[in-house]
């Protein structure tokens, strides 16, 4: 089997394939040996046609199947051959069955190298998740807002009442509790949003195209899905399709170069990353232990 290979670009490979006349004649001497078994044709039992008759019937078909069957064995031979580790799957182009040859160009990206210098001891900043009395006050008056309308509400005991609780003391400890877990879990994201833009800082490298691409149209779909759950109608949605095309391919490159980055430090630490486990969260678990913490 021929192979040549043409760099388009740093990631960007494309692979002209020849499979030669003798391994095409074997697979479809085998694809007629599965159609002979399943073909109904008049006057033969089945199994029993002969593979003229087979051929006369069945010629486009059996074509068909043949190059079905080859194309996936070849390219998956030829990456092995040349060494070439693809990060998506590949476009088939240009198939050809001329004179018992079958040709094809397979376009594909591959994984870009990438380099970490330090991606252990990153330092960060986790920020207090003590709530202030400011704080607890914006609520209150939003809360009273939201149960009084243009009304005046006094913040008492019954007040509290209408929360299911019963005393406005009990309200307000509750209220702090809620406040001290949503800012804790915000610091958790903050955190972990200092350590990937400290690995995208150090971490230079070109993003496949055919990833950006893929991921691009999957998140335009979400947004356009939301708005028309929204009440959006299709008219006004197509006027804001480039814009949010234009929005969304940043943060999509971004969120590919992030999540390469910790697939290359699961290969580095050689962290084992079960079927159910989340990668990145177990990543991340591991650069919050050897991070350099300091207080805010």
């Amino acid at each position: 089997m021929k192979i040549e290979i043409k760099k388009v670009d740093t990631l960007k490979r494309e692979l002209h394939f020849e499979i030669p006349k003798d391994r095409v004649r074997q697979k479809m001497d085998e694809v007629y040996q599965e159609i002979g078994r399943v073909a109904k044709i008049r006057g033969y039992r089945p199994g029993k046609a002969p593979r003229h008759v087979l051929e006369a019937h069945h010629g486009r078909w059996a074509e068909e199947e043949t190059i079905k069957k080859l194309i996936p064995e070849a390219y998956q031979e030829g990456l092995q051959k040349e060494n070439i580790i693809p990060i998506d799957l590949p476009e088939i182009e240009d198939v050809n069955f001329k004179d018992g040859v079958i040709t094809f160009t397979a376009k594909l990206d591959i994984k870009p190298e990438i380099k970490l210098a330090n991606y252990k001891g990153i330092k960060v900043e986790r920020k207090s998740s003590q709530v202030t009395d400011e704080e607890v006050n914006k609520t209150l008056e939003f809360f009273k807002k939201g149960q009084g309308g243009d009304k005046e509400v006094t913040l008492d005991d019954n007040f509290a009442r209408g929360f299911g609780y019963p005393s406005f003391e009990d309200f307000k400890k509750f209220l702090v509790r809620q406040m001290e877990m949503d800012k804790d879990r915000q610091n958790r994201i903050d955190v972990e949003n200092q350590i990937v833009e400290a690995l995208l800082k150090q971490a230079q490298f070109s993003v496949p195209s055919s990833l950006v691409k893929r991921q691009l149209e999957r998140r335009l779909q979400e947004a356009k899905k939301h708005l028309q759950s929204h009440g959006s109608t299709e008219e006004e949605i197509a006027k804001k399709e480039e814009q949010m095309r234009k929005e969304l391919e940043p943060i999509v490159e971004r969120d590919i170069k992030a999540y390469l980055i910790l697939e290359k430090i699961v290969e580095l630490e050689g962290i084992q990353i079960n079927e159910n486990e989340n990668m990145p969260a177990k990543v991340m678990e591991f650069l919050l232990k050897e991070a350099k913490w300091e207080a805010k």
